[in-house]
């Protein structure tokens, strides 16, 4: 259960500093950066590898990439979608 808990706060971390380096939030707050955390490290593990530092079970810096990537492409994806409404 601890390790569950764990894996939720690390991946939230992950989401929210790609949030910081993108420069763009992410919808959803709290719930928004671990999402992004979590699929980032899957985007990232399956491009890079697990090389690197892990914290309970995620290779930080192919999870962090992996979230950048991600955050970057959402927000381009909500600004075409806000355009489109206008």
């Amino acid at each position: 259960m601890f390790s569950f808990i764990w894996s939720l706060i690390i991946g939230g971390i992950i989401g929210w500093i790609a949030g910081m380096i993108v420069g763009k939030d992410i919808p959803g707050g709290v719930i928004g950066n671990i999402i992004a955390g979590f699929i980032g490290a899957w985007i990232g593990s399956a491009i890079l590898g697990d090389w690197g530092p892990e914290i309970a079970d995620f290779a930080i810096i192919p999870a962090l990439i992996g979230a950048v990537v991600l955050v970057f492409l959402l927000s381009l994806i909500m600004r075409g979608m806000r355009k489109a409404t206008d």
